[in-house]
């Protein structure tokens, strides 16, 4: 089966852990993730500019290991991006910000990487949000 994954839940909340967690079951059973994308607040996830204190568990430093490990289209919607101030070398130059917190492997794109996936996709499966 393919899915596509969405996370619109920060680092540190409990869903975001859940859909590492599902993200890494799904490939270990032997099914296959077309897109992860990262949305509303699931966008500081991809932020390299997390500090998580020693007695929790670094998910975003487990996301980014994940998406590394298995060369997986990990997708940060732009616009949550820029309004959160997650930002890769290219919009901190084109909006004149000396800070850059998004490191490879995360691209930043559309929301429309969303759609697309939902399409390609068997299943959408979707964590955190209001």
């Amino acid at each position: 089966m393919k899915f596509a994954i969405a996370v619109f839940s920060p680092a540190h909340a409990p869903s975001s852990r859940r859909a590492l967690l599902f993200a890494q079951a799904a490939l270990a059973g032997g099914h296959e993730i077309v897109r992860l994308f990262f949305y509303q607040d699931g966008v500081h996830s991809a932020s390299g500019n997390i500090v998580t204190p020693q007695d929790e568990q670094d998910v975003p430093a487990q996301w980014r290991e994940f998406v590394t490990q298995h060369g997986l289209d990990a997708v940060v919607c732009i616009a949550a991006a820029l309004r959160r101030g997650v930002l890769d070398e290219q919009e901190a130059q084109r909006y004149q910000r000396t800070a850059v917190n998004l490191p490879a492997p995360w691209e930043l794109s559309g929301l429309g990487q969303l759609h697309e996936a939902a399409q390609v996709a068997d299943r959408l499966v979707c964590f955190g949000g209001n």
